[in-house]
């Protein structure tokens, strides 16, 4: 081997060894310091020491359900909808007028419902400046009793509807998703169903009273026929969706699969069920009336219409303006029924 290879070999041999250790204190582990532009350092991550390589990550199963949330709000967007329908919010204004009304016509009237009668110098006066509706046939004001039984029968109508709908919608659910209970509710309805419901009124108010509370739960009794059975129809459509099915696979309780799987697809329905229950309400209460079924100590719309038949010609008035009250509240239920039945439906939803 010629001397100079030779001499070259033993420099290599005696030639320092690098030391490849990283000092962990000369790692920049400032995450928000500015690096420069371009290509960073290729080979720092993997110098790194495996402690600042690696972080443990936890796992919290409430943190990781939240990302699968999203901002939607259902009544935010049934409000978005619904103001969207300008007639409807016309006609919600108009009722909500008419009844903040009722309380303020008795204030600004000269007269109350408990105004001494006299038949025979006030019976029938027409309106005039004295006596704003006129009077009725034992001279009392007209105006004070009219929105009297406007006040009362808005009241009685609302509560036996929504008493109607809580009954029909708790057992439409129940009927159409219980299979094993179907055919007792079907001959129940049946049952209820096939005989008029006024032999049912009639039978009530000679049997137990013709009070108003009495008759109010008689018509809740035998007023959940039709929701109940439009409610159960529309279960057996979302009772075998996949995510019902899931919900039982899963353990889910009968009360948490009907009320918030099935439930929110069934308000569109039932919120246009209650808007015509109102106005029906008091129509029915307006025939129980006419009948001596109610035995109404204070003015009603029903009692007003009732007693204003047989004097029509004589008296128009009588009739007129609790004609007008009734069709202002069925038009305005009808329309804002079904502007806010439109807006429930999670379909219309964006």
């Amino acid at each position: 081997m010629p001397n100079n290879d030779r001499q070259k070999t033993v420099q290599e041999m005696e030639a320092p060894v690098v030391n490849l250790t990283v000092d962990e204190k000369s790692i920049d582990t400032n995450p928000k310091k500015e690096r420069p532009m371009g290509r960073e350092y290729p080979h720092a991550r993997r110098d790194m020491p495996e402690k600042q390589l690696f972080e443990f990550a936890e796992y919290h199963a409430q943190d990781a359900e939240r990302t699968g949330y999203s901002n939607y709000s259902y009544w935010k967007s049934v409000w978005a909808n619904f103001i969207k329908n300008k007639p409807a919010v016309i006609m919600t204004i108009v009722f909500l007028a008419l009844f903040i009304f009722t309380f303020v016509a008795s204030a600004i009237g000269k007269y109350d419902i408990n105004m001494k009668p006299d038949p025979i110098n006030r019976a029938y006066l027409p309106p005039s400046a004295e006596y704003w509706f006129g009077t009725d046939g034992i001279g009392r004001d007209y105006w004070a009793q009219v929105w009297y039984a406007t006040r009362a029968s808005i009241l009685l109508a609302v509560l036996v509807s929504l008493g109607q709908i809580a009954v029909g919608v708790v057992i439409g659910l129940i009927w159409g998703y219980v299979r094993k209970l179907d055919r007792f509710f079907t001959e129940l309805y049946n049952l209820i169903d096939n005989i008029p419901t006024i032999i049912y009124m009639t039978l009530i108010a000679l049997m137990i009273g013709k009070s108003l509370l009495t008759m109010g739960i008689a018509m809740i009794a035998f007023g959940w026929l039709a929701t109940a059975r439009n409610v159960r129809n529309l279960v057996f459509m979302y009772r075998d969706r996949e995510y019902n099915l899931a919900s039982r696979c899963l353990g889910t309780k009968l009360s948490r699969i009907l009320f918030r799987n099935i439930f929110p697809y069934l308000i569109s329905v039932i919120i246009l069920r209650m808007a015509l229950a109102i106005p029906g309400t008091i129509a029915y209460e307006t025939t129980l009336t006419y009948l001596g079924l109610m035995d109404i100590t204070k003015p009603s719309l029903g009692m007003l219409l009732s007693s204003a038949r047989a004097i029509f010609p004589r008296a128009s008035y009588t009739l007129l303006f609790p004609a007008i009250i009734v069709s202002i509240i069925t038009i305005t239920f009808y329309l804002v029924g079904n502007a806010f039945s439109d807006a429930c439906d999670p379909r219309n939803h964006v």
